[in-house]
């Protein structure tokens, strides 16, 4: 049974190897000059203001769980379509069903304001 993992283990191996090999030569051949703005955290070309535990509005977690709930209707989406005709009726009511049930969610995240981040307070940002 464990002679059936030997190759992942390998190659687990010579990339944990190969990693360390390859990092090795860039730290002895590559040139090392620390200075004071090479070694400040880097955010996006702008220096970093306030303490990092600042709280986030509501609507960013909101708008990340609509993308994770619309991605995943892809996944549902694409075997669907590709055995379309194969599936039957039933099958299409549902995806229908599914579909609009989606739409719905994404017509009331809409309505409150969920995708708007505009200055003025919304129901998905208080």
């Amino acid at each position: 049974m464990l002679e059936n993992y030997i190759p992942i283990i390998v190659l687990f191996g010579i990339a944990i190897v190969l990693a360390i090999i390859l990092m090795s030569l860039s730290r002895l051949l590559g040139p090392y000059r620390p200075n004071k703005n090479k070694l400040n955290p880097y955010e996006s070309g702008m220096d970093p203001v306030g303490q990092a535990k600042e709280r986030y509005s509501i609507g960013f977690y909101l708008v990340a769980m609509e993308f994770i709930v619309f991605d995943l209707e892809v996944i549902f989406l694409y075997p669907w379509a590709v055995g379309f005709l194969d599936l039957g009726l039933e099958a299409f009511f549902a995806m229908t069903i599914f579909i609009v049930i989606l739409f719905i969610g994404l017509w009331y995240t809409l309505k409150i304001g969920t995708l708007d981040f505009s200055m003025k307070p919304t129901l998905a940002n208080r």
